[in-house]
């Protein structure tokens, strides 16, 4: 009798139309982000490039450790394709928080919500730090507590994984609040003038706040079940609450004006003018 244990079963790993239909819709995305990468080359539009790209290739995979007995029974195969849904969260999280900080720099109006915890949270090294090391934790955690000798200390770290993120996920949260009742306080002719007048500059506080949502409902899913990667994986709740979500940030990235121009683009204040 053979002793090989098929990871994609083991950790519910079933429906082939579920992950086809999600590769078949970020395929598109990823085809117009690589090339608003060409055009724009910032940072937020290689990010979330670079997160469409991971996500194609981590639902391809997931479709053949379903369909491949044999893959399906590779640790490797398994921990790969784990590791790139876990790590493609870093630039949905990276681009919210970098873009709401670029508006917030801009606007005109006196900075009434400043205070010690907005100012650590506009330090863009802390916060990208912060990114990292619960990104490194994560790849560290899960390829040791996916394992076929998982350890304790693997679990450890794939849980204070999900914390750092939880964590970063709500300050961005906050953040985009903060954003929202300064642009309520700012003069829309100093917004038009900036961004345009694009979906994206007219709505972006409420896009923002959309975004924010959807992420804390990913984070919040991911916190809800940091006792077991089985019930986390359950495909009948990481469907809804982890998927659907990140698929509806990158949709909400893609409208026109919500990532701005490269710093060069942008006009100069109305004060200059």
């Amino acid at each position: 009798m053979s002793d090989s244990v098929n990871y994609a079963k083991l950790f519910g790993f079933k429906s082939i139309p579920a992950a086809v239909i999600f590769a078949v819709c970020y395929i598109p995305l990823c085809v117009w982000f690589i090339s608003q990468a060409i055009k724009r080359r910032t940072y937020v539009v290689f990010t979330v490039t670079l997160f469409c790209v991971m996500r194609v290739s981590a639902f391809v995979l997931r479709i053949v450790l379903i369909a491949s007995e044999n893959v399906g029974e590779n640790e490797s195969v398994f921990i790969t394709d784990e590791v790139l849904f876990s790590i493609g969260f870093f630039g949905l999280l990276f681009g919210a928080y970098g873009l709401v900080l670029d508006r917030l720099s801009l606007l005109t109006v006196p900075k009434a919500y400043d205070n010690p915890l907005t100012f650590l949270m506009h330090n863009r090294k802390l916060f990208h730090l912060a990114l990292i090391a619960g990104m490194i934790m994560g790849i560290i955690g899960i390829s040791d507590s996916t394992s076929s000798t998982p350890s304790s200390s693997g679990s450890t770290l794939r849980k204070a994984s999900v914390v750092v993120f939880v964590v970063l996920t709500i300050l961005q949260a906050y953040q985009t609040i903060i954003l929202v009742m300064s642009e309520r306080s700012e003069n829309p002719e100093v917004i038009a003038h900036y961004f345009g007048n694009s979906i994206g500059a007219r709505h972006d506080a409420q896009i923002f706040v959309g975004i924010s949502a959807l992420l804390l409902i990913r984070e919040i899913y991911m916190l809800a079940t940091i006792g077991s990667s089985t019930t986390q994986n359950r495909e009948s709740t990481w469907y809804p609450f982890v998927a659907l979500p990140e698929l509806m940030c990158v949709m909400l990235y893609a409208l026109p004006g919500i990532i701005p121009p490269p710093a060069p683009s942008i006009v100069t204040p109305l004060s200059n003018r």
